[in-house]
């Protein structure tokens, strides 16, 4: 079993930066792919980043790329996304997943674990 928790959501203005944390239980943590993921009011869950077990290989959706950047500490069992230049379109409950085969990918359906989320509100 792996328990994730989500922190460092909060409200910022348009143009700001927010760093999510995820920190996870289980001493196999370097085993696993990590991703975020997030989902807005009336929308459906949209993939944002992933990142392999080892870190080597990151993806990002079109929509963060060159704003958002995905890492992990395994020493810290955790995974971040440091989210810049922020806009309104940003504004969702952010999740973390774990992905037991450790490629990390985009698809929501490679996702055995996820965390209860983290709200980020962005203001025009």
């Amino acid at each position: 079993q792996v328990q994730l928790v989500e922190s460092g959501g909060g409200l910022v203005q348009a143009g700001g930066s927010l760093r999510l944390s995820c920190a996870a239980s289980g001493r196999t943590f370097s085993l696993y792919g990590m991703g975020w993921f997030r989902q807005a009011p009336g929308k459906e869950g949209e993939f944002v980043a992933a990142i392999s077990w080892s870190g080597g290989s990151t993806y990002y959706a079109d929509s963060v790329k060159g704003r958002f950047t995905i890492s992990r500490g395994n020493a810290k069992n955790t995974v971040y996304l440091q989210m810049n230049s922020l806009k309104p379109e940003d504004t969702a409950v952010y999740y973390c997943a774990a992905d037991l085969y450790g490629r990390g990918s985009t698809s929501i359906h490679q996702y055995s674990y996820w965390g209860q989320g983290t709200q980020v509100t962005v203001s025009a």
